[in-house]
């Protein structure tokens, strides 16, 4: 008699038999596997390969040329920048010694001249005010310095009656600094340019040959001051006058005395004057005496200013309109003392812009 636990036995035998029978088969007959893959298509080629080993080559030579080339271009730059500075120091330094004259100079004249009671300077002038007692008479200076020609021209009157003061002439265009100019005539009720006058680059009434002891005085395209006696208009054109007015007499050329006509030595023996020179470095200077009137008791002597100027180094000096019509004005104000009392109206006045 079979119990339930050999049944249950025999069961899971039974159930087992056909998977133990398939395994024992298998582990008895075993073909051999083989798996035929096409794979000749995925095999490398040599070109590519070939190329690619010389590109990498390539770029490493590059890479070290590259680097080279950097490092001389560093060396190159480091070299240009240390030149530059070197270049731009000799270049401050030439500049230095090449002004050094020029302030030796100035300082030379400057101190002939004192101590400056007033100084305005811009990038186009510089204006320095002296006041100057030689003993005999008072006087003031303007040492100008015209560092753009356009900072001085000559105003011509434009008014009915032909003339105005330095101060309204100065007022009308903005200047800061004028003085009279030339010398002048009346007629008819009207005051008129003495002679050769040149307003903006062009003669006012023709030119007039100097005659007896009149000279021009001016100055050039370059803003240097011209004058002297010309006797044919080519003979003043080469000088290119732009602006410039006539009167009487010359006191220096060339840092040398011009002899003064003895007229204008006693007629009148002292008086109010203002006269225009100039420096061997084409810096003006404008003098202007002192005088309480016209009859020759005060004021200064044409030789005293001539020797006066003469020592002070000026090269080129003219004597411009004087007694009454002398006038000085500087940053708004009248400077000297006008022998009239009040300035008197004069047809032209030389000005200064800042």
């Amino acid at each position: 008699m079979m119990t339930p636990v050999k049944r249950v036995n025999r069961f899971f035998l039974l159930l087992t038999a056909p998977f133990l029978g398939l395994l024992i088969c298998m582990w008895w007959y075993r073909p051999p596997i083989e798996l035929d893959l096409d794979v000749g298509q995925f095999t490398p080629i040599s070109g590519p390969l070939n190329e690619t080993a010389i590109l990498k080559k390539d770029l490493a030579l590059a890479e070290g040329t590259v680097s080279y080339t950097i490092d001389a271009i560093s060396a190159s730059a480091k070299l240009y920048k240390g030149t530059t500075a070197v270049m731009n120091k000799l270049v401050e330094t030439a500049q230095t010694q090449a002004s050094r004259p020029e302030l030796i100079y100035n300082r030379r004249i400057s101190a002939k001249l004192g101590i400056p009671s007033e100084i305005l300077s811009s990038d186009r002038i510089r204006v320095e005010l002296y006041r100057l007692n030689p003993g005999n008479y008072k006087a003031y200076a303007l040492k100008i310095k015209l560092k753009d020609p356009t900072a001085m021209k000559m105003s011509l009157a434009e008014t009915a009656s032909g003339a105005e003061t330095t101060m309204h002439a100065v007022q009308r265009n903005g200047a800061i600094a004028g003085i009279n100019a030339g010398g002048f005539a009346d007629q008819s009720g009207k005051r008129y340019p003495l002679s050769t006058t040149v307003v903006d680059g062009k003669y006012l009434n023709g030119f007039e040959p100097t005659f007896k002891d009149l000279s021009f005085v001016g100055l050039n395209k370059s803003g240097q001051l011209i004058g002297g006696k010309f006797y044919s208009r080519a003979q003043l054109d080469q000088l290119e006058p732009v602006f410039g007015a006539t009167f009487v007499p010359v006191l220096l050329k060339n840092n040398t005395k011009v002899p003064i006509p003895e007229k204008w030595k006693t007629s009148p023996n002292r008086a109010p004057r203002t006269v225009i020179g100039n420096y061997k470095d084409d810096q003006l200077l404008i003098f202007v005496a002192d005088g309480y009137n016209e009859l020759g008791s005060s004021g200064a002597q044409l030789e005293e200013i001539q020797n006066k100027l003469y020592n002070m180094g000026v090269m080129d000096a003219y004597n411009l309109d004087g007694g009454g019509s002398s006038s000085l004005i500087f940053n708004g104000r009248v400077v000297n003392k006008p022998s009239d009392g009040n300035l008197r109206a004069v047809p032209t006045n030389f000005l200064f812009f800042e």
